[in-house]
């Protein structure tokens, strides 16, 4: 069941984003920041957690996850070490998962041969 609720909710995220950039004029980075930044504020305001919770990784994965994780970040940074951790802490708390894009990134264009689109 657990498979069936993270599919059911990463696949709406993506049906709305894909109706976001169908019927408005946003570009696609627009709309990415659009989803990181929702993640933030959905994550302050505390509804985030009992979604993710509940979706798993359907609500972890996509870019609203990673708002999110940049939220519980700073959150953190910011009881700790005050205003300088909140500047500190997205950073701490996501450097794993934008580490490991980079990584496999590179290691995908090395096994596929990406080409330049001319």
């Amino acid at each position: 069941m657990d498979y069936v609720k993270a599919f059911l909710a990463g696949g709406l995220i993506c049906s709305l984003v894909q109706i976001l950039l169908d019927k408005t004029k946003m570009m696609p980075g627009r709309v990415m920041v659009t989803l990181v930044v929702t993640g933030s504020v959905l994550g302050f305001l505390g509804l985030y957690e009992p979604f993710a919770r509940w979706a798993g990784a359907g609500a972890a994965v996509p870019l609203l996850g990673f708002g999110n994780t940049l939220w519980k970040g700073v959150k953190e940074g910011l009881l700790s070490d005050g205003l300088l951790g909140a500047f500190k802490g997205g950073f701490t708390a996501s450097a794993v998962g934008i580490s490991g894009a980079l990584i496999f990134g590179y290691l995908g264009s090395l096994v596929f041969k990406p080409k330049m689109k001319g």
